[in-house]
């Protein structure tokens, strides 16, 4: 089974959502985790818009990508943009990808939405590639 890192800068939202998604719809076939450059806080309207589709997400937490360990993943994507500041071992794994997805914060409750839409999309499509 593929172990995937998703990252992002806070581990907030755009990551957040992605594992959620991943987390369900790769269940048993791909291994989900993600985190930050640095770690925040879970964004309660991610919490709010994913659970409104039927995943729960409100027990994820925020993580700094430095608690993990490069070598124990076979990709990461990379949600925002950040993969250029990512170190090195992280974008040398089997599977790398820099989606530079926007932020939705600070932004209304349809940018929210319309972010959701298309990561889940790009989930979809990457669980595809990976089974």
């Amino acid at each position: 089974m593929k172990k995937v890192m998703f990252v992002c800068k806070k581990n907030s939202r755009r990551s957040q959502m992605a594992e959620g998604f991943a987390k369900v719809l790769g269940e048993g076939k791909i291994a989900i985790f993600s985190s930050g450059l640095d770690s925040s806080e879970v964004d309660r309207i991610c919490v709010q818009l994913i659970s409104e589709i039927g995943i729960d997400i409100s027990n994820q937490t925020s993580k700094a990508l430095s608690d993990f360990n490069a070598d124990d993943f076979d990709g990461v994507i990379s949600l925002c943009g950040c993969g250029v500041n990512l170190p090195e071992a992280w974008f040398l794994r089997e599977v790398f990808a820099d989606w530079q997805l926007d932020d939705p914060e600070g932004h209304d409750i349809d940018t929210f939405h319309r972010l959701g839409d298309e990561v889940k999309e790009r989930v979809v499509k990457l669980i595809a590639s990976l089974i």
